[in-house]
């Protein structure tokens, strides 16, 4: 189904959300016709906080937002779908765009297993009625939908659009980037010939798909290296528990920009405690690249100056190699949290592979190392 059609049917002015490869059609509409225009469009921090912008927005209008997201993002609206938008509570109507990662019976990422037998349930738990979109869908049915949704927003209750792989097309892809010369890969490099055998933990997507293969061209094996393929915004507290309970090792995170952003209090937690055996890399694009490479708003935050409120003795960016291998070194044998900031391009290679390994063999296989 063409999006713009789906977009038409739906007939809001309104869009919140996270970014989702499998709603990439969506995205690229969104970012064409309003960009980051925040009175029609605004790519948020995580899901929750996406919902409360929508429960915002009805308030100050009346009318009816909607919430675009991965379904992996369903664990983040509960809170408040469940104490702000239910009709026991304020009664706040929200129309949600899901992307169905990891449906039954279609091939997936494990992260997206379990996550994807439950994405129903979910909705239905939460007292939102769903209606799937499919590749074979009609635009009549998604009208008869709308028509069902909007007497239940009257009646101040939710609804959603369950969205299977490559049910909306579009007819471009938006080109996305920004003025950083660094590649990722590249940068990722430098990290792990300075960690040498110190625990790494990295965050979902392509950082971590990176890492795995920098590993394998390198012939080193995967046992230093934990890969967060799933619980985006994690991966900095795993990184932060990893080095409360292994002091006597230098422990490196290598975070993204849009999972930084999606959990930022963790930075507090971890600047007022400040392990003196962490390293937190921050790899900054200002995009949700791996998802298609919307913008995040880590395109205009000090997130230098963040880190230091958070408590960071040791904060700060970098924009060329020369000056990561620098700051790496130091962090190396630094006796303090430090946090690195690398600015970099947007972009990954094609051929760009997936970890050949199972999330449980990672995990077994990092403990052997670590305990």
């Amino acid at each position: 189904m063409n999006v713009e059609e789906f977009i038409g049917i739906i007939g809001a002015d309104f869009y919140a959300g996270v970014p989702d490869s499998q709603l990439r059609a969506l995205c690229d509409c969104l970012m064409d016709s309003y960009g980051t225009d925040p009175r029609h469009h605004v790519i948020g921090a995580n899901e929750g906080n996406c919902a409360a912008i929508a429960a915002g927005y009805h308030l100050a209008t009346g009318k009816v937002p909607v919430v675009y997201m991965q379904n992996s993002g369903e664990g983040n609206v509960i809170n408040p779908v469940a104490s702000l938008l239910d009709d026991h509570v304020y009664g706040i109507p929200v129309l949600f765009i899901v992307g169905w990662r990891g449906e039954p019976g279609v091939h997936d990422e494990p992260q997206h297993a379990y996550q994807g037998q439950v994405t129903l349930k979910l909705l239905e738990d939460m007292g939102i009625e769903a209606f799937v979109v499919g590749t074979e869908t009609k635009p009549e049915e998604v009208q008869a939908a709308m028509v069902q949704f909007r007497a239940r927003f009257s009646q101040g209750k939710s609804a959603a659009f369950v969205v299977r792989k490559g049910a909306l097309s579009y007819g471009r892809k938006v080109a996305y980037s920004n003025g950083d010369t660094m590649l990722r890969e590249e940068a990722i490099r430098h990290i792990v010939r300075v960690s040498g055998d110190d625990p790494v933990i990295s965050t979902t997507g392509k950082a971590s798909r990176e890492l795995f293969e920098i590993r394998e061209a390198d012939g080193q094996g995967h046992q230093h290296d934990f890969l967060t393929v799933g619980s985006m915004g994690h991966s900095s507290s795993i990184a932060f528990g990893v080095a409360l309970h292994q002091p006597g090792k230098k422990v490196w995170c290598i975070d993204g920009d849009g999972a930084a952003l999606m959990h930022m209090g963790a930075m507090a937690v971890i600047g007022t405690n400040a392990p003196k055996n962490l390293v937190h890399v921050i790899i900054n694009n200002g995009a949700h690249e791996s998802v298609g490479g919307m913008p995040t708003a880590a395109g205009k935050v000090d997130l230098v100056g963040v880190a230091k409120a958070c408590g960071y003795p040791y904060a700060v960016s970098v924009d060329s190699y020369g000056t990561l291998d620098e700051e790496l070194r130091l962090a190396k044998g630094r006796e303090g949290l430090s946090l690195i900031e690398v600015k970099c391009a947007i972009g990954a290679r094609e051929d760009l592979g997936r970890p050949t390994t199972t999330a449980k063999e990672n995990k077994e296989a990092f403990m052997r190392s670590v305990i």
